[in-house]
């Protein structure tokens, strides 16, 4: 009985190493190339997804590529442009294997797997791309570089590269001998050497500096432009208000020289009557003015000015002698050193000489 099973699970191992080797599956995003004792035809290329068989090795193998897209990008490479100027480009392409059966004759001297034949077929691109960056040198640095969108011809130069790259020759053969198709091709990155980008930012700050000169000029001659007209207005206006004042005191003297001839022949009384008017019209703006009594002329306003007058007797008008035309006031009873047996009291009231005795 351990016999028999020993017997039955050595039979299904074999059957297993049996199946492992003789079948192989192909998926749908791969493609195989089925080698007998290394060599291939065209019948050997197994495109549809599903279980193949095989011989066992080492009478037959097989190689599985992708046939997705793969990407290859460049290491940086300094490249001149139309008008000698040094930059540093970085591009990139897209492949896919496009013939397994030529891809794998091409490189499969690298080794036995499909991985050594990707890095040999992508150094071969590499190179071909490197080669056909010298496209650059068409063209100059203000058409790679715009401020439009539209501007700049950096698609054209790379669907130069990539014509280039497809018409390369790499040992006598072109790009589909081996097996591959280069789908697409773009620049992804351009860098200028320092000492490139010392000179552009010295051009950019000279282009700025000539700009801000060409404004401050345009500025300049747009204030003295200004300033001119300003002074051209400021003239012709003084010059009619200095035409039209003299007109106006041209006809202001016409029409004053009538009053003036009036005037002219009483100028006391003129004076005197501009001195009323100009009273009248100070006090009919309800002006205050305080006087002091001890002025001339204000000594009748004088609450205590008619004591110890007697009946007939005239008040001292304090007026000065020249003001009364020379006229000497009237002597008081005072001034004469008289007596009149009356005393005056406080602020010159007469008093009895009971009460004086008092």
């Amino acid at each position: 009985m351990n016999r028999m099973v020993v017997l039955i699970l050595t039979a299904l191992v074999l059957l297993a190493l049996i199946a492992y080797t003789a079948t192989f599956t192909v998926k749908y995003t791969e493609t195989a190339v089925v080698t007998t004792f290394g060599g291939a035809t065209e019948s050997d290329v197994k495109k549809d997804p599903g279980l193949n068989f095989k011989w066992p090795y080492p009478v037959q193998s097989v190689t599985k590529y992708d046939s997705r897209q793969r990407f290859l990008q460049t290491v940086s490479e300094t490249q001149q442009t139309a008008d000698s100027r040094q930059i540093i480009v970085e591009a990139f392409c897209t492949w896919r294997v496009e013939d397994p059966l030529r891809f794998f004759k091409r490189f499969s001297g690298a080794g036995e797997r499909a991985d050594e034949h990707y890095r040999l077929a992508e150094e071969s691109l590499r190179g071909l791309l490197r080669s056909s960056l010298g496209a650059v040198s068409q063209y100059r640095m203000d058409q790679l570089f715009s401020s439009r969108a539209d501007g700049t011809l950096l698609p054209e130069l790379e669907r130069r590269i990539l014509e280039q790259v497809v018409a390369a020759s790499p040992g006598g053969q072109g790009i589909a001998d081996l097996g591959v198709r280069v789908l697409d091709v773009g620049i992804n990155r351009i860098r200028l050497p320092e000492e490139t980008s010392k000179a552009v930012f010295d051009a950019m700050g000279a282009n700025r500096d000539r700009l801000a000169k060409d404004i401050e000029a345009r500025a300049e001659a747009e204030a003295a432009a200004i300033r001119a007209q300003a002074e051209s207005d400021a003239q012709r206006i003084r010059a009619f208000a200095e035409r039209r004042a003299q007109e106006i005191r041209s006809a202001g003297d016409k029409e004053a020289a009538q009053y003036l001839q009036v005037m002219n022949s009483n100028p006391e009384l003129a004076v005197f009557l501009k001195n009323m008017e100009f009273m009248r019209e100070v006090l009919a703006r309800k002006t205050t003015l305080v006087l002091p009594s001890s002025m001339p002329g204000m000594s009748f306003v004088n609450p205590d000015a008619m004591n110890g007058l007697r009946a007939g007797q005239i008040p001292d008008s304090k007026f000065p002698t020249e003001w009364l035309g020379g006229a000497q006031a009237p002597p008081t009873p005072a001034s004469r050193g008289e007596d009149d047996g009356q005393a005056s009291g406080p602020g010159g009231r007469p008093v009895s000489s009971s009460e004086g005795s008092r």
